[in-house]
């Protein structure tokens, strides 16, 4: 999968290659790996736990992208340092470098380099997105395959047209909102909203040079409109699927966009996905949806945040109508002790995390406690999203288990709407980025002890 990029780029020469890292999904299932007690990355469990399916796969991965190591595949991620030998001569080169990374029997996890001489690997001719090793091992696993070969043609089609989006061929339509925000309360109403500006949009990246030379570049037939237009919008609710979460939170939690001097949110626990290429910008969609606000700071913090999006924060006032992009590398509770309780950074009006993850993995549910329980002393309104509907059954046990106080949970009408492989396992069935949401706000504690204060005050 190309990396996350979203709205605004700034243009190249379509006959340039932009080096693209093979990102895959963060989708984190609970694995046996143990990640060192000073490293809790997600970016590093994901990468890692691909070898529990498939072993190899990390290795084969790293080899395409001419790196030697995982530590130089972060330093690309992380934007602080160039890796010698990476980057492609074209892109022919560059498409096929990205699709050898998911070369390997979907049936019995045979990579390349394990395959006999009488074997090749060879597509699926319907999804042209999983690899079988042989006939025999194709029909073993049509049964699983057939549940989820048409959702994986999408997949295999968007994971090519990410790349008008990393480029900057693709921009995503910006501007205030012709309606009233409050009309605006999913994909459908937004859709509707900015169709005639989308429609524009749409047919100049269809009939761009940018497209000819991507399906000349990627070694299959160049697929009729209706379907590189299905691709495009999903694209679009990918990458704003982030900035208008932040604000259906917003909304939901009350929080009052108008005050004096601005409102903050924190992103905890952000990683690459959420920093790896954005720009000042991409959060605007997120200021459209509260036309007069006074000022909204996104601050993005974790361990695994890219080094060219950290940059300084500030408590002094924002201007009226501007959203403020920041970044700091570390882990929430220390930035909440060095930053926000010694006044440097406002405290949060909202705070929300992105797939956490801490479900999944003992380590990660350890790495995450001090930040779930400062959420909840503090009663902050807090929202997390996850991918699918087992992960908020999980997660939902865990904030219970906290004693937090859940104030919503449900599907989120801004979820992605671009099918996520999970890359190890193709056949499993693919998950949306955000599609679930979590509210919480302080202790169920809190909640009863007052609830007897107020019963004991009402009756004196």
């Amino acid at each position: 999968m190309a990396p996350r990029s979203r709205q605004r780029r700034h243009k190249k020469s379509p006959s340039s290659v932009t080096p693209v890292v093979v990102t895959p999904p963060t989708v984190v299932t609970s694995v046996p790996l143990t990640l060192s007690k000073s490293d809790p990355s997600i970016d590093a469990l994901g990468f890692f736990s691909l070898d529990n399916n498939v072993p190899g796969l990390s290795q084969l991965i790293l080899q395409k992208l001419n790196m030697k190591s995982y530590e130089e595949y972060k330093l690309v991620l992380d934007g602080g340092a160039s890796v010698s030998g990476f980057g492609f001569r074209c892109p022919q080169e560059m498409f096929q470098k990205m699709e050898d990374t998911f070369r390997f029997c979907a049936h019995c996890r045979a990579l390349p380099s394990g395959l006999s001489d009488s074997k090749v690997l060879r597509q699926c001719k319907r999804c042209r997105n999983v690899y079988y090793c042989g006939p025999e091992c194709q029909r073993s696993d049509w049964p699983e395959h057939r549940k989820v070969c048409q959702e994986l043609h999408l997949v295999a089609v968007d994971r090519l047209m990410e790349w008008l989006l990393v480029t900057g061929a693709f921009v995503l339509p910006s501007g205030p909102w012709p309606c009233l925000a409050e009309i605006v309360q999913g994909w459908d109403t937004w859709f509707s909203m900015r169709h005639l500006q989308l429609d524009a949009t749409l047919d100049a990246v269809l009939g761009s040079h940018a497209m000819t030379i991507l399906w000349a570049s990627v070694g299959r037939p160049r697929p009729d409109s209706d379907v590189l237009q299905g691709s495009l919008k999903r694209l679009l609710t990918d990458a704003l699927s982030r900035p208008l979460t932040l604000g259906l939170g917003l909304r939901a939690l009350g929080i009052d966009t108008g005050k004096i001097g601005g409102s903050t949110v924190h992103v905890v626990g952000a990683s690459h996905v959420e920093t790896f290429l954005t720009r000042p910008g991409d959060y605007d969609e997120l200021g459209y949806m509260f036309p007069g606000h006074l000022g909204l700071r996104v601050i993005m913090v974790g361990i695994d945040v890219s080094a060219d999006f950290t940059q300084s924060t500030s408590t002094s006032p924002l201007e009226p109508g501007t959203v403020q992009l920041s970044g700091h590398r570390g882990l929430y509770h220390d930035f909440w002790e060095e930053q926000v309780e010694t006044g440097q950074i406002a405290h949060p009006d909202l705070v929300v995390a992105f797939h956490p993850g801490f479900h999944a993995s003992p380590d990660l549910m350890e790495a995450w406690l001090p930040t779930l329980l400062l959420l909840r002393d503090y009663e902050i309104p807090t929202l997390i999203t996850v991918y699918s509907h087992q992960e908020l059954a999980a997660s939902l046990q865990i904030l219970v288990d906290l004693d937090t106080h859940i104030t919503a949970y449900g599907a989120n009408p801004f979820a992605s709407l671009k099918p996520e492989q999970v890359y190890s396992n193709p056949n499993k069935q693919p998950v949306y980025c955000n599609a679930y949401y979590i509210m919480f706000l302080g202790s169920s504690c809190q909640l009863d002890r007052r609830q007897r204060e107020e019963k004991v005050d009402g009756g004196v």
